[in-house]
């Protein structure tokens, strides 16, 4: 089944490498238990001006990761300056004193590695794949540009058209894209979740190069960051050498909290959104707890019964059963700084009516609260859900990536360890008391994407005919 991917939650990996990201890897689909393996314990350091180090050995080839994740996204900007910290993402690469622009990615590709970046609403992280013997090099620049970025009107300029190109490519030309972003729009009016990590046109276009320098200087800190290196690497050897080129980095201001908490929502939002589409495209979603509550677990194990493969309720019910859909999932996320989104999504099928298709979602949800899953159901879910995290922790990429996600939402590290064994503690009962708590009418907002009909291309003769 294919997946629903969000531009909301994670932007970039610059446009040079196409576009938006989402996190999860998708299980295969597993009905015995799988015995998972023990990643090794990453070895954790505090370096005096405050920056977290992770550096975790895995032998296996001569290669590594190196990740550096500032604890600022979407989340950290004020209404007129939405898109401030995926732009700045992107002013990153354009050099520094020492590595001019260009050179940073040219020196990672001529040592056969390769990088990039990606923003999301909690955080913005840069990274490095490459053989273990260049590591030291991905350090010395990412060392460099956290206190010698060059900023440039005449870089901003042009890189201020590179994202609203990407905008135009991810959101406004891409109708699913436009409900997602409408979607958290509608269910978030207070907290900054409610606007999107690429920004809007009016708010890029008034970006100013002080905006950048101020947004750098806030969060660009040592001790705001967490350094990642998981690979063929010697801790021990590798830890002096990340001391020499990070500490004399001086401790940064400490960012302020963000305050503002989206209230209880008291009543079902409605919006419809018309676009130019095949067919219509229904979206609910409901605000759910993140990883600071217990009930996250079982929200986790929810959502894999709901949507993980073919042999899931909803598209057994909605794409195999009824024929409502051609795809249908539900995503979720407890690795996030604040309560996020529960959502659905439907691609309804040609002749069928967007009403049939939200009775059927809203009956699949209705089921699992009056009734517990199987155990049968809950043990595949959780096998789904373990293969996922094995496979994960298989990659130095993905297991840096988890890694660091967790330390720049504030779950910390440990959590990582922690996830399977309480995703196993989850009962059925746990499931059923979750989805009847959380996914409440009145507690969600629907959008629904209604096609219409493209305008006709102006023929040139026409054109001319109509000139005064």
């Amino acid at each position: 089944m294919q997946r629903f991917s969000s531009p909301l939650i994670m932007t970039s990996l610059r446009l040079r490498h196409s576009g938006f990201w989402w996190l999860p890897i998708l299980a295969a689909f597993w009905c015995f238990s799988i015995q998972s393996t023990v990643a090794a314990e990453p070895h954790e350091h505090i370096l005096s001006n405050g920056m977290k180090v992770l550096l975790v050995e895995v032998p296996k080839a001569p290669v590594a990761t190196v990740q550096v994740w500032y604890k600022v996204g979407s989340r950290n900007e004020v209404m007129g300056r939405a898109g401030l910290s995926h732009m700045l993402e992107h002013m990153m690469f354009k050099g520094t004193a020492k590595y001019p622009k260009g050179s940073f990615s040219r020196l990672i590709r001529k040592g056969g590695g390769m990088d990039n970046a990606f923003t999301s609403q909690d955080f913005t992280a840069y990274f490095e794949n490459l053989a273990a013997d260049r590591v030291q090099l991905a350090l010395e620049m990412e060392a460099d540009r956290m206190q010698g970025l060059i900023l440039d009107a005449n870089e901003l300029k042009t890189e201020r058209e590179v994202v609203k190109e990407e905008r135009r490519l991810r959101t406004e030309d891409d109708p699913q894209g436009a409900l997602v972003e409408a979607l958290f729009a509608q269910a978030y009016l207070s907290h900054p979740y409610h606007w999107p990590v690429i920004g809007w046109f009016g708010d890029l276009d008034a970006m100013t190069l002080d905006d950048l320098q101020r947004h750098y200087d806030t969060y660009y800190s040592p001790n705001n960051a967490t350094l990642v290196v998981v690979g063929d690497i010697k801790a021990d050897q590798l830890l002096p050498t990340i001391k020499q080129l990070f500490e004399p980095i001086p401790r940064g201001p400490e960012p302020k909290p963000v305050a503002t908490m989206e209230g209880e929502q008291k009543g079902e939002r409605r919006f419809l959104l018309k676009r130019e589409a095949q067919v219509p495209f229904v979206m609910m979603g409901y605000r759910v707890p993140n990883y600071t509550s217990e009930d996250s677990y079982a929200l986790d194990v929810l959502e894999s019964i709901l949507s993980h493969g073919k042999s899931s309720r909803l598209y057994q019910s909605l794409v195999y059963d009824q024929k409502l859909s051609l795809a249908v999932g539900a995503e979720y996320s407890l690795m996030q700084t604040d309560p996020g989104l529960f959502y659905f999504y439907a691609l309804v099928s040609p002749g069928q009516k967007v009403e049939s298709v939200e009775e059927a979602l809203h009956k699949e949800i209705k089921r699992l609260q009056t009734e517990p899953p199987t155990e049968q159901e809950l043990q595949r879910a959780k096998n789904q859900v373990e293969a996922a995290r094995i496979f994960e922790q298989d990659s130095n990429f993905r297991h840096a990536m988890l890694l660091g996600q967790a330390e720049s939402v504030g779950a910390g590290w440990r959590k990582v360890d922690q996830f399977l064994e309480r995703i196993h503690a989850v009962t059925a009962k746990e499931v059923q008391r979750v989805a009847s708590q959380y996914l409440l009418e009145d507690a969600r907002t629907v959008g629904t994407l209604i096609p219409v009909i493209p305008k006709p291309p102006e023929s040139p003769t026409a054109a001319v005919q109509g000139k005064p």
